[in-house]
């Protein structure tokens, strides 16, 4: 059984994210680890001797109790979907969120992450800013990334960019996997611009060793990748985008605010970013 960790502030966003996660777990039979992370004030004892501990002890009570709080609520959105029998277990932890995801992927076995952010400019800090923008830098595991305006929707087709490169075929063997489960279908995008090194018979190699698999390869020709990426994303009804993250600049260059506008209109499905080392 697939273990997926889904990290959550209890936001509007993250419950959003929650919908995706359940239906994940039931694409990929598995299960999942809620995680709620804080992070403790930092106090110099020497101004509380006496009453110390019970600050601390006092913060971390209202952190439980709001735990307590939302789990019901989300357990009511698995009931109202028909995925109350999906398992759920829980971790609160105090510390780091990048930290403790780490921590728990390894102490818990984790397969995926799934997390949420929200709008065009949501997009630019969960990318390049704070937490979700580290986790995908640091983290080499699977993680599925869910902008507030992606409601959730039966996957038909799942995107998936690569440079044919040979350590990309772990990865879309993975996508593979997972459009099987769900019967959906596979459209992998190479944009060829005047700096391409990949020749044709590596790519005649890829469509030969794929052949059996429900896939459909397109290569376009263009200096303009980020945008031909996005009208990929378009004109082919991408339900799902994989990405590869041994580039993180190419996200970098989403985030021009030349693009801002047509992301916020376009851009707003789920994302899988793969790490490949």
């Amino acid at each position: 059984m697939k273990r997926i960790l889904f990290p959550t502030d209890f936001s509007e966003v993250a419950t959003n994210a929650f919908v995706h996660a359940l239906e994940f777990a039931k694409i990929v039979h598995g299960e999942l680890i809620l995680l709620h992370t804080f992070e403790l004030p930092v106090f110099d004892n020497q101004f509380f001797p006496e009453n110390y501990a019970v600050i601390y002890d006092s913060l971390e009570l209202s952190q439980f109790d709001m735990f307590k709080e939302e789990i019901p609520k989300l357990r009511t959105i698995a009931e109202e979907r028909n995925l109350d029998k999906i398992k759920m277990s829980h971790r609160l932890m105090d510390g780091d969120l990048l930290f403790n995801i780490k921590r728990s992927i390894k102490e818990d076995k984790i397969d995926f992450v799934i997390m949420g952010t929200s709008g065009a400019t949501g997009w630019e800090s969960f990318f390049l800013g704070t937490n979700t923008g580290s986790a995908i830098a640091n983290i080499d595991i699977p993680m599925l990334c869910i902008p507030l305006e992606a409601k959730f929707k039966k996957i038909e087709t799942i995107g998936f960019t690569t440079r044919f490169r040979a350590k990309d075929k772990k990865a879309l063997k993975t996508v593979l996997d997972i459009a099987k489960k769900t019967n959906a279908k596979v459209k992998c995008l190479y944009v060829k611009t005047n700096e391409s090194d990949v020749s044709k018979d590596t790519i005649d190699k890829w469509e030969t060793e794929f052949m059996q698999e429900p896939i459909e390869f397109f290569v376009i020709n263009s200096d303009q990748v980020k945008e031909t990426i996005l009208d990929f994303i378009l004109y082919k009804e991408i339900d799902i985008l994989t990405m590869l993250t041994y580039k993180r600049g190419f996200f970098e260059g989403l985030f021009k605010p030349s693009f801002t506008k047509k992301m916020a209109t376009n851009f707003d499905i789920p994302i899988l970013a793969i790490h490949i080392d």
